[in-house]
């Protein structure tokens, strides 16, 4: 079951890269059709603020992403000196501090989002984008990471709790570039 669930979220997240790169795309053919405007004397202004914005919603979304495909570093000087299971509850405590400090991130959100509803915030910009259109999709994507990060420490808890390390290895693990072509065959 928590091999299924660690699976799934796996797809899920894919789906969701998949859906920020798009958004990523989108936001450098703007970017490129601005700079060929400028070349005939016209602009449509804006596109260093609207890829800023975009770059922060995607890095909030592509955390989780990133941790469920073990793209976050880690220093594992003493994990790789100890066996298997030592190295496993090395991975679930980094995981446990991962999921605690993205959950305060994600909860720190809130207030910065809600300031900007109530006072009705504006970029100061020459677009005076109001600023909880992209606050929203950000904290969302800091919500999703930690939920996510939750979900991942809780299945890999109950595969070390059954003592399938080498699954629960496989899936929270931090692994050396040799390695991780072993893990990814």
């Amino acid at each position: 079951m928590a091999e299924q669930i660690l699976t799934r979220l796996k797809t899920i997240n894919r789906a969701v890269a998949l859906i920020v790169g798009l958004g990523l795309l989108g936001t450098a053919l703007f970017v490129l059709a601005d700079i060929l405007l400028r070349q005939v004397g016209s602009s449509f202004g804006g596109t260093d603020e609207i890829s800023g914005y975009a770059m922060a919603i995607a890095s909030s979304w592509g955390m989780a992403y990133a941790m469920l495909e073990l793209g976050h570093v880690r220093i594992d000087i003493l994990r790789a000196r100890l066996a298997q299971g030592g190295r496993v509850l090395f991975d679930l405590f980094s995981l446990l501090v991962l999921s605690a400090s993205i959950t305060l991130i994600a909860v720190k959100c809130w207030p910065v989002l809600e300031k900007s509803l109530s006072n009705s915030s504006r970029a100061n910009t020459p677009l005076e984008t109001p600023l909880w259109w992209v606050q929203m999709p950000w904290m969302a994507g800091w919500i999703w990471f930690a939920l996510m990060a939750w979900v991942t420490f809780l299945a890999a808890l109950l595969l070390v709790w059954r003592r399938e390390y080498e699954s629960a290895e496989r899936h929270i693990g931090a692994f050396g570039e040799a390695e991780m072509a072993e893990v990814h065959e």
